[in-house]
């Protein structure tokens, strides 16, 4: 049964091969600006190596170093089904002026070969008692105009849609019950 963990090396090999699924959609492309596409960017042709792994997890688990560095605290967690990598969720403690405007609190993605199989709404119910222990209550969620699979998910966890700005659609999600 799929279940949101810390990253692990356990899921190294299915985590690699998720990356290339990711990196053929373009996703490591320069104008893409999300967290995943920067660490494709990056770390491309290095993860293979068990010690650049290590390290890349180690520095996931560090996201509450973000604070420090003006970025804001992350909370890095990935979806997994034994030792297979299905997605990966990250929860921004804090909203910036541009996260509180486009961004929100959550940004999550689902590796296209585990596509339309309920992943992504899983991940996300999963994920509100997180939140909520990191004291975040509701959360904001966001997602483009046109994706409606995204719209789909983030209203079958609760979301009440507050606006659109900027092309994004804007809900907010309670976490607590």
């Amino acid at each position: 049964m799929p279940q949101l963990i810390a990253p692990t090396a356990r899921v190294h090999a299915s985590f690699l091969a998720a990356m290339d699924e990711f990196r053929a959609e373009g996703h490591g492309s320069a104008a893409r600006k999300s967290t995943m596409a920067r660490e494709i960017r990056e770390y491309h042709g290095r993860w293979d190596d068990p010690a650049v792994f290590a390290g890349y997890i180690r520095m996931l688990a560090d996201g509450m170093a973000g604070e420090s560095q003006g970025r804001g605290a992350v909370t890095t967690l990935w979806y997994v089904d034994g030792d297979e990598y299905l997605g990966r969720l990250s929860v921004r403690h804090r909203l910036t002026p541009a996260l509180l405007e486009l961004g929100g609190h959550i940004g999550y993605g689902v590796r296209p070969s585990a596509r339309r199989r309920g992943h992504a709404t899983g991940m996300l119910r999963a994920s509100l008692p997180v939140v909520h222990s990191l004291g975040i209550d509701p959360v904001l969620v966001t997602c483009d105009v046109g994706n409606t699979a995204s719209r789909r998910v983030i209203e079958a966890c609760g979301g009440e849609l507050e606006d659109e700005r900027g092309g994004k659609l804007r809900y907010w999600i309670a976490t607590a019950g």
